[in-house]
């Protein structure tokens, strides 16, 4: 490709100059400015390589007031130390950039309504055309204030809401978990949650309550973790003493703690799963290459980002979303190694 006259003479390139560098139509430039999913691949990439050459950049201010709309999305979300909404938040950034939206992230270290409230502030003020909330721990939700006129999608919580909900079913994750070892002989479960306040261990909590009174089990006490393997091998030296005589089978609320527990248990001489079954919740990607491979509740991260921007774009085209509504996506449970049947009574 060859320099276009505006290279030449110093002066901002156009959409005509990318054009005629690269043999299209300056709508077909404009098209492919806005992100318009109506263009052949080969042609996108023509236009492309032209911008590049002229040194063509799309103007935001431009393009929104041509289609009324900025082409980005923002995110606000908390602890992306944590699986569950780093994945959340990749899957968002890969289904937005598929429908040909940048995304604008604000990482939260405080789960607070005000914190919330400021970031969506921050967001919106940046031309953003609609917001996602990752919200897996926000405190005092009912006080949480929304960006006005800008569409909004909330996933991981329940809201006092108008706008949609993105739920993962992890209650009957639980469930599934919790009756999987009830069949294989276990008496009951016991329970590593996570951190006391927060809304994931509250739902993880009861639906493991739940499953042992409806199948008759007695409900042992929670150990409460913090969500790392480093809580989890604290309390997995806390358990070990009880194994096997009193506990034969330990659902934590995430994989990475039951790996700090297993890590405990092992280097204490306690057999997985001779002596105790351990499962976990999440499935991250290294729960089947520990030893043993780890049983746990795999969550869909990929769908809850499809479905979280697929709500989104239908408000940023103008549909009105159905008040309050739960989209929930369902979850698996994957047996592996780490969960058999009890060890046999001790004589």
């Amino acid at each position: 490709m060859t320099d276009s006259p505006a290279t030449r003479h110093g002066r901002v390139p156009t959409m005509v100059d990318v054009a005629a560098v690269a043999g299209v139509s300056p709508q077909t430039v404009s098209r492919v400015s806005n992100g318009s999913p109506n263009v052949e691949a080969s042609t996108r990439t023509k236009v492309l390589e032209a911008m590049r050459s002229v040194g063509y950049r799309p103007n935001a201010a431009a393009r929104a007031l041509t289609t009324g709309r900025f082409g980005a999305i923002g995110v606000v979300a908390f602890s992306l130390s944590r699986f569950g909404d780093v994945k959340t938040v990749e899957a968002l950034a890969l289904a937005a950039k598929a429908h040909g939206y940048s995304t604008n992230l604000i990482s939260l270290d405080s789960p607070t309504a005000g914190g919330v409230s400021a970031a969506m502030a921050q967001l919106a003020a940046q031309n953003v055309d609609g917001l996602i909330v990752v919200e897996s721990e926000i405190l005092e939700r009912s006080s949480v204030m929304f960006a006005p006129g800008v569409p909004v999608v909330v996933t991981d919580d329940v809201l006092e809401t108008s706008y949609p909900l993105v739920m993962t079913d992890q209650a009957s994750g639980v469930t599934k978990a919790v009756e999987h070892l009830l069949r294989l002989g276990h008496k009951t479960v016991w329970h590593v949650a996570g951190p006391p306040n927060g809304n994931a261990t509250r739902v993880r909590r009861d639906a493991w309550e739940a499953a042992l009174v409806a199948n008759g089990a007695p409900v042992p006490p929670v150990y409460h973790g913090d969500w790392t393997p480093a809580s989890g091998y604290r309390l997995g030296a806390v358990l070990a003493d009880r194994i096997p005589d009193e506990i034969t089978a330990i659902l934590c609320a995430n994989d990475q703690m039951a790996m700090g527990l297993m890590r405990a248990f092992q280097e204490r001489g306690i057999s997985i799963p001779g002596d105790v079954s351990v499962a976990g919740f999440d499935d991250i990607d290294v729960a089947e290459y520990v030893w043993p491979p780890l049983t746990t509740v795999r969550q869909h991260f990929d769908q809850v980002g499809q479905l979280c921007v697929d709500l989104l774009l239908e408000q940023i085209a103008g549909r009105r979303p159905t008040p309050g509504k739960v989209h929930e996506v369902s979850v698996e449970l994957v047996v592996r190694a780490s969960t058999s049947v009890p060890p046999a009574p001790r004589s």
